[in-house]
């Protein structure tokens, strides 16, 4: 199943896009914008096949991004564990919680659903801002560097290519998981879980898979962020954080693999652009999304897609 997409120019595109980007974008600043960008990307490709494909919401992914960075931050830090061992560690914890929670909540429908997804994010966010003696509490923790041949991996420049990396992989398994029978199962589920079910589709299974990978892939984006910023608060798997990751699948557009990188760059980037407006950033920007949602309401790239396609 895992090659290469139907489209693989679109992935061929987009990596030559993210090597391009560290040549034009040159000072510390901006690659530390452009990691940031990359590492919500990561976290908003397996949200937007949860979201977007299956139509299941989640209020709470923040969290397993939070654990993620927490397991990073701990087992380096405090048991001088290698940072793939740790990593490692915190995508098995959240899979495992993922699995656990999400068998017995993906069988509600809506609002319900919304709640409980939400329940369980704040449940986390307390554990990690109320354990003083493990995560350090409200003020958060620093981050060990990461060691690795010898080599210490710091820098702007370092990390982003760390995280480009990880992003095309990402990418990568989304696409060819949305063009495999297992994604049209996802999309038969998004349209009639009913009528899914009745020509043979396993639809319980299929949500909880598709809500573990989710989890892994923000698990792994946090576990990213914990290295390449060196410092972690219980805020990374706050409620306003789960918030702020689905405006950004919603922005770039449902359903879309590219849609979801498209709006974490926006959200990002937006606001940093946005400065000049001084007191009024806050308004301009809530102006702008609530237009966006108005003009474009399946998202900015299908809008854009089905114009182009409309032309041709």
């Amino acid at each position: 199943m895992f090659f290469l997409p139907k489209q693989p120019w679109r992935l061929l595109l987009f990596t030559a896009v993210l090597v391009i980007l560290p040549f034009i974008f040159t000072s510390k600043f901006q690659l530390s914008i452009l990691l940031l960008v990359g590492i919500n990307a990561i976290v908003c490709v397996g949200l937007n096949l949860l979201v977007g494909n299956t139509g299941q919401i989640s209020l709470g992914h923040a969290a397993f991004f939070g654990i993620g960075a927490y397991a990073s931050a701990i087992l380096t830090g405090d048991y001088d564990w290698s940072a793939i061992a740790a990593a490692s560690v915190g995508l098995v914890v959240s899979c495992t919680i993922a699995a656990a929670v999400g068998w017995p909540i993906l069988r509600l429908k809506d609002n319900y659903l919304a709640m409980a997804t939400l329940g369980v994010g704040l449940v986390i966010y307390l554990v990690l801002a109320h354990e003083l003696a493990i995560t350090g509490g409200p003020d958060g923790r620093a981050v060990k560097s990461v060691v690795m041949a010898g080599t210490r991996l710091r820098g702007e420049a370092t990390w982003y290519w760390i995280i480009a990396g990880a992003l095309v992989l990402s990418v990568w398994m989304a696409e060819n998981l949305s063009s495999s029978p297992w994604g049209l199962a996802l999309r038969a589920i998004h349209a009639s879980e009913p009528a899914s079910a009745a020509v043979g589709i396993d639809v319980h299974s299929l949500k909880v898979a598709v809500f573990v990978f989710s989890a892994c892939l923000a698990a792994f984006a946090g576990s990213l962020y914990a290295h390449a910023y060196a410092f972690v608060t219980p805020e990374l798997s706050g409620f306003m954080r789960s918030v702020e990751l689905i405006v950004m699948i919603v922005i770039g557009g449902l359903g879309s693999v590219y849609g979801g990188v498209i709006g974490a760059a926006i959200v990002v980037i937006l606001p940093q652009v946005l400065t000049v407006a001084k007191d009024f950033e806050q308004l301009v920007f809530g102006v702008m999304l609530i237009s966006i949602a108005f003009v474009m309401r399946q998202g900015l790239l299908p809008t854009i897609a089905g114009v182009l396609g409309a032309r041709r």
